[in-house]
């Protein structure tokens, strides 16, 4: 995952803070922590980062830049309305398996607002654009039913955000012991997606 900051500094502390980040939550994350796991002094976060919070956006942004990097790889390779959509959700699944500290950043509450760090904002708002894009596209090619495009993307999202939290957090353990079955999953809830996302006769 490519990090947003440069400095090889930066890129330390990154890692360092989604370590601990995926070992005791945004909660449990402090810059001493991070500076202790990094091997540095603990005024050394600060060199880069004004405060935890700036740290933590900096994860955030990490996360939304690897994630809108692998949806727009989904959008060059599937042309098809219905099976990009379809592999959208997948993808965001699959981020989600794979990076599960940063998807806890990315929309939790510790960054309270994200227009108040503008790459980051930026990062969020590209990875959203790529999903209002795909819904577009299905719209004008009479695949998708008519309406706010962006609300049938924040319903789209919202949908696999959620999947991908409950199985991130646990709750699915059962029905989905291995990311094989997180994906099989996944393709079934994005075909329900697909379904009501669908244009019918007059919509």
């Amino acid at each position: 995952m490519a990090a947003p900051v440069a400095t090889s500094l930066a890129v330390q502390l990154l890692k360092a803070a989604a370590a601990l980040v995926a070992e005791r939550g945004p909660q449990g994350f402090s810059l001493r922590e991070v500076a202790r796991r990094a091997r540095v002094s603990e005024a050394a976060p600060y060199w880069h980062f004004a405060s935890k919070e700036a740290l933590l956006a900096a994860v955030a942004e990490e996360g939304f830049a690897a994630l809108a990097t692998l949806m727009a790889e989904v959008c060059e390779r599937v042309k098809d309305p219905d099976r990009q959509l379809q592999e959208l959700g997948v993808a965001y699944v699959r981020f989600a398996l794979a990076h599960p500290s940063h998807l806890r950043v990315m929309f939790g509450p510790e960054i309270r607002d994200k227009s108040a760090h503008p790459t980051l904002k930026a990062a969020g708002d590209r990875a959203f654009s790529l999903l209002v894009r795909a819904i577009s596209d299905g719209q004008r090619a009479g695949r998708v039913q008519r309406g706010d495009t962006e609300e049938l993307a924040v319903a789209a999202w919202a949908l696999v955000h959620g999947l991908s939290a409950l199985i991130i957090d646990g709750q699915l353990r059962k029905r989905v012991p291995n990311e094989r079955e997180a994906q099989r999953l996944a393709m079934t809830v994005t075909k329900l997606l697909q379904t009501g996302l669908a244009r019918r006769n007059g919509t």
